[in-house]
């Protein structure tokens, strides 16, 4: 996936592609957690897309819930998908695989 799909700069070295919908509590948690670790991890870009507003791409990737997380390497393929908001150790596991 590339900037055109995402609605944002993809980072260098990986993205956390988050999708969120407006009254989603977990939402807001996992935003924060998302963008702690991409200041943590350098190349690493945070992308929030609104679910509501991307019925296609949600269809196309099986988003079922919000929030959802893709990894992405630098090449923008998928490595890894979460359901549900994740521990931020678990984020940061799972940018291994896409660095």
């Amino acid at each position: 996936m590339g900037a055109a799909e995402l609605g944002g700069e993809p980072g260098e070295r990986a993205s956390l592609v988050q999708f969120s919908s407006a009254f989603c509590q977990p939402c807001r948690a996992t935003r924060r957690i998302l963008a702690e670790v991409a200041a943590l991890v350098e190349g690493v870009a945070h992308i929030e897309i609104d679910a509501e507003r991307n019925l296609g791409l949600v269809r196309a990737l099986g988003v079922e819930k919000t929030p959802t997380v893709f990894v992405l390497d630098a090449a923008g393929r998928i490595v890894r998908r979460a359901e549900g908001m994740p521990r931020k150790a678990d984020v940061i596991a799972a940018l291994g695989a896409a660095l």
